[in-house]
């Protein structure tokens, strides 16, 4: 798999019926690995092992109903008191990061009703505040830490 802009973290692998599989410490269960599954788990140790996040605040791969359709988000991190506080959608790394995928999870947000929201391929990351009462997004130059409350 392609190096990422991510710290490098120490990962199971395992093969089955002529797939690689990866361990994630979310779901508790090895998933195929694919383009995408690299960067969503280099993202979610990053967030737990630099920013500080604890597993119990992170799920992976919910459902969500979106004008009566179904849709799965990537990654969302709660707050301590329950709250949605980031969704982050994932690329894979040859996936390039536009206005559409901003679309994707803004819609996702609809639902959700996060405070921050993050796109990346591995390679770049995008991390904005969501402005409620003018309906914006204001880009942040850095990915918020972990801070109990």
């Amino acid at each position: 798999m392609q190096n990422l802009n991510l710290p490098a973290f120490d990962y199971q692998l395992k093969s089955n019926e002529n797939k690689t599989l990866i361990f994630d410490i979310i779901r508790k269960k090895y998933v195929v690995l694919t383009p995408e599954e690299w960067v969503r788990q280099h993202f979610v140790n990053f967030l737990i092992s630099i920013k500080n996040y604890p597993v119990s605040l992170v799920a992976i791969e919910k459902q969500i109903h979106l004008n009566k359709v179904t849709k799965r988000f990537d990654i969302l991190i709660f707050s301590n008191s329950g709250k949605p506080h980031i969704l982050i959608e994932c690329k894979a790394p040859n996936v390039h990061i536009n206005q559409n995928t901003f679309d994707q999870i803004a819609r996702y947000n609809s639902e959700i009703n996060a405070e921050f929201l993050i796109v990346t391929n591995g390679l770049d990351h995008f991390c904005c505040q969501m402005d409620t009462e003018s309906k914006k997004y204001i880009f942040l130059n850095f990915i918020p830490d972990f801070q109990s409350k």
